[in-house]
């Protein structure tokens, strides 16, 4: 492999383990708590 497919699939593995990160976070139980509290301030308010 030459130096532009080691660069390739590393940018790609990258790429891929911030997506796992964001979808790890977006689904954490403390973030979901989190913006529950904000609908449910919202529906007050009407």
């Amino acid at each position: 492999m030459d130096l532009a497919s080691i660069v390739y699939l590393g940018v790609t593995f990258g790429m891929f383990v911030i997506f796992v990160l964001i979808v790890i976070r977006t689904y954490s139980k403390k973030r979901k708590d989190e913006g529950e509290i904000a609908k449910y301030q919202m529906l007050d308010d009407d």
